[in-house]
């Protein structure tokens, strides 16, 4: 693996996946999720969890699949999100007061919209960066 494409990847990747959450979350479905404390905890929070994705994302492109153009990183993406998402909502379910099956499914259709963004980012950098010119 190289280090290098996994940490720019990994980067952008994260800020991709905060701002795409930001967009999504934070304006165009604000009145439908709860909004968080404004913070500097929760920000850092936030901005750190969406490195983590980033990261995560990155090292699976790097390490293990060698995905290294924007269809095969939202693919991969798509499925990433769908499994994710399943989790994170399902707990979300289970232990937060007031979540819908209306609100389940919403939050899940973005996540997995967001890991195919950050997948296909992610993707398309690891090409730049490892010289695949498809």
């Amino acid at each position: 693996m190289n280090t290098k494409t996994f940490l720019i990847a990994g980067l952008v990747g994260g800020i991709v996946d905060w701002l795409v959450g930001w967009l999504f979350y934070g304006i165009l479905l604000v009145d439908f999720f709860p909004q968080p404390q404004d913070s500097i905890k929760t920000m850092v929070c936030i901005l750190a969890g969406c490195l983590t994705f980033g990261f995560f994302i990155s090292y699976i492109y790097n390490k293990w699949a060698k995905i290294s153009t924007a269809k095969t990183g939202a693919k991969a993406g798509a499925i990433i999100g769908l499994f994710m998402g399943l989790n994170a909502s399902l707990f979300n379910m289970a232990l937060v007061k007031g979540v819908t099956y209306e609100s389940f499914a919403l939050d899940l259709f973005v996540y997995i919209v967001i890991a195919v963004i950050v997948g296909a980012v992610v993707g398309v950098i690891n090409g730049k960066l490892n010289g695949n010119t498809e």
